[in-house]
């Protein structure tokens, strides 16, 4: 969870600080005095465009420490994101200013300056590097591609930013700040490749029991093997489980909630049937072994001093099923449960039990069948919504629809929370 020593408004920004810290380093550095408009506009915005590109490599770098330091996962590949595309629009910058600097003079120049096969390799590893980037972007917002499809597709991303610097250093040699930035791109991308998708960094943890608490949703109790990942209620884990006598699995890590955290380290993730990965996984039995990597996000971290609106979409649940689990409410909560039928309802009795014995938690549980959730009539029982923080798991538009619906009841933004899932 995030260090509460620091106002929200800090941590959301730390993502935002690293990439202007690193585009300020490498543009001071960079600034051409006494040169010609186009051609200091080529030189640096190469320089910054690198400074993004080299950003981005950091903040997509899933390390818990690291993610916790910058406000959460969310915010770092939201950033990891816009620096990307922001970086590769200044690369391309860079040859069309140096181009248009002579152009006036002569167009033929000009043009010889734009077109690779007049040019020396240095040059053309420089264009071989733009034509890769816009592959790897092109496929980065593609959301009909296979994970692990999408995954191999956009390392072209790291090929393209290594043959940028086999540029730089074929026409520059030694260029000071350039290879600090090569050499943490270099490490972001090892650590990412090594410790995050081959699973080095990650803990063992043993599959000591499965149940299937509603059709096309398991429970897994894992028990770890070494030591015990300190997690707390609401927060999530990227796991990968091996293949075993009667289950394969998809190589891959997947981020699932933990609904329940005990006191000896075993932790308990509900996973419902919502792709191929989490498909399979229904299958899976005891016996087996699971990679865990985390843990991360703050979604319910340290927010118990005022009254409370929780929202669940499904298995949305699982985050607010924790949190009960560990101890009673210290403000007054109301929980709105929206399941498409009661039989896909996991956990409704043990919640209205302990609704039942929280005098501060009041549980709105409603079937929606194959209807959009009544949220304006649910809302209307919310004594006191102004004044509480929301906060909201399930599907991307019901957190969509819930947050327009909580800003025109006069909601503040910062106070409806909410983590994304999408790690693409």
């Amino acid at each position: 969870m995030s260090s509460l020593a620091l106002p929200e408004g800090v941590q959301r920004a730390r993502p935002l600080m690293l990439v202007v810290g690193l585009v300020a380093a490498f543009g001071l550095w960079s600034y051409p005095a006494e040169l010609p408009p186009w051609r200091a506009l080529g030189i640096v915005s190469a320089w910054v465009g690198c400074a993004l590109i080299v950003a981005s490599f950091v903040l997509m770098v899933r390390e818990p420490r690291l993610a916790r330091w910058l406000g959460g996962l969310e915010a770092m590949l939201r950033w990891h994101h816009r620096s990307g595309v922001l970086g590769y629009v200044l690369l391309l910058v860079h040859p069309l200013a140096l181009a248009a600097e002579g152009w006036r003079d002569d167009p033929r120049r000009a043009w010889q300056t734009l077109d690779p096969f007049q040019q020396s390799w240095p040059v053309w590893s420089g264009w071989l590097a733009l034509l890769l980037l816009m592959l790897g972007l092109a496929f980065s917002f593609s959301r009909r591609l296979a994970y692990r499809r999408w995954l191999v597709l956009h390392q072209a991303l790291g090929i393209g930013a290594l043959a940028g610097w086999l540029h730089v250093f074929a026409l520059l040699g030694d260029a000071g700040l350039a290879a600090a930035g090569a050499g943490l791109a270099g490490v972001a991308l090892a650590w990412r490749f090594m410790a995050v998708d081959a699973g080095l960094s990650a803990s063992p943890y043993h599959v000591a029991a499965v149940a299937r608490p509603a059709p096309g949703v398991v429970d897994l109790r894992l028990v770890p093997l070494a030591g015990a990942m300190p997690i707390a209620a609401g927060q999530f884990v990227l796991a990968r489980f091996d293949d075993g006598p009667a289950y394969h699995g998809c190589g891959e890590f997947h981020p699932f909630t933990a609904s329940r955290v005990g006191a000896d380290g075993t932790l308990q993730l509900t996973i419902k049937a919502l792709g191929r990965c989490s498909g399979r996984l229904q299958g899976l039995s005891p016996g087996g072994l699971a990679r865990l990597q985390g843990p991360f996000g703050d979604f319910l971290a340290g927010r118990d001093a005022g009254p409370q609106l929780w929202v669940a979409g499904g298995i949305g649940i699982t985050p607010f099923v924790a949190a009960l689990r560990e101890h009673p409410r210290a403000a007054p909560t109301t929980l709105v449960y929206l399941y498409p039928r009661s039989r896909d309802a996991a956990f409704l009795d043990e919640l209205q039990q302990l609704a039942r014995e929280d005098t501060l938690l009041e549980l709105l549980a409603v079937e929606t069948g194959d209807s959009p959730p009544p949220l304006d009539p649910l809302l209307d029982r919310v004594t006191g919504l102004a004044a509480r923080t929301v906060q909201v798991c399930g599907p991307a538009p019901l957190v969509a629809e819930l947050s327009d619906r909580l800003a025109r009841r006069g909601v503040p933004g910062h106070r409806i929370l909410h983590e994304s899932f999408d790690f693409r």
